[in-house]
């Protein structure tokens, strides 16, 4: 029987690799599969997220190595994979002296739509990312938020079939950064349409995406789910209002190895007795308990695993 199209990888590498002129490796070998859904590629900045967007669109040749997305090659149907795929740029490029339905519109235009269907997309899209009542302004007066907002809608004005969003909460503040990654999880959610978010920052990754796609120095550290990479570790999390110190020492004196971090006692989980005796720890100190729960390993442990492992391996 034939796979399920929705179940087909979206992106496949296989041994990629980008060197530029005077020996920069930008990729190195790199081979992954990515599913259908929200993907994270997380890497520092220098990592390669950039350089692979540009070769999975067919804006740069690779090297060597096989690229491919949704099943079309990067190198030989570059053009047929821009019209199907949505990409937001990371820098600022957008143009001062129009408004954002004439850009947008434009933008579809280029891909190939009637002058009509491109106005009509542009004004949904416009709306979609919560510009419309601003569309008619030149850009050149807009916010960074709504900037990146533009460059969004530009993105999903050609109803693609995938979107590549290269580091989209650049430049903005706290509040902007968590309205755009909300307005990126309802685009998922909403409209069915997988994307993949190059980001270096670890904690925005960890609340909208499915899957991790991790590099290093344009290599693959780790590809899996969200969920495997956070699963629950094998200590527990124990918060106080106060007393934290007393309750460590009280642990120790029953032989739990506990371990202070922050306002919190971390002890290791050593089966079903673990928790009957910080019960008993907490209620016999009297202390006014706040939180008590398995620790949840963050995305940042990954590439600190990982630079120890190295810091040995140089050893």
């Amino acid at each position: 029987m034939e796979p399920s199209t929705a179940a087909r990888p979206v992106i496949e590498t296989t041994a990629l690799t980008k060197v530029y002129p005077g020996g920069v490796t930008a990729l190195g070998g790199l081979t992954v599969t990515v599913a259908p859904g929200v993907t994270g590629l997380i890497g520092a900045n220098g990592a390669g997220k950039s350089t692979l967007i540009k070769v999975l669109l067919g804006l740069l040749e690779p090297t060597k190595g096989m690229a491919k997305v949704l099943g079309l090659d990067c190198v030989k149907d570059g053009e047929q994979i821009r019209r199907i795929v949505g990409y937001m740029p990371e820098h600022d490029c957008l143009p001062a002296d129009v408004t954002a339905t004439e850009f947008v519109t434009h933008m579809g235009r280029m891909s190939g739509m009637p002058a009509t269907t491109a106005k009509e997309r542009a004004a949904e899209a416009l709306r979609h990312v919560g510009l419309h009542e601003e569309r008619y302004r030149h850009i050149g007066t807009y916010s960074t938020g709504m900037k990146q907002r533009v460059k969004l809608a530009q993105a999903l004005a050609g109803d693609p079939r995938l979107l590549l969003l290269d580091e989209p909460t650049n430049g903005l503040d706290p509040a902007g950064r968590n309205a755009m990654l909300e307005l990126i999880a309802r685009i998922g959610e909403e409209f069915g349409i997988s994307i993949m978010v190059a980001s270096h920052l670890l904690g925005e990754i960890e609340r909208i995406c499915n899957h991790l796609v991790a590099i290093e120095a344009g290599k693959l550290l780790r590809a899996d789910t969200i969920d495997s990479f956070t699963k629950a570790s094998q200590t527990l999390v124990i918060e106080v209002e106060e007393g934290t110190d007393a309750l460590a020492e009280e642990l120790a004196r029953r032989g739990m190895r506990p371990r202070v971090f922050q306002r919190a006692v971390l002890v290791p989980i050593g089966g079903d007795d673990t928790y009957d005796a910080v019960r008993d720890s907490v209620a016999g100190l009297g202390l006014p308990l706040s939180r008590m729960e398995q620790r949840r390993h963050q995305v940042e442990e990954l590439f600190r695993d990982h630079d120890r492992l190295e810091a040995v391996d140089a050893g």
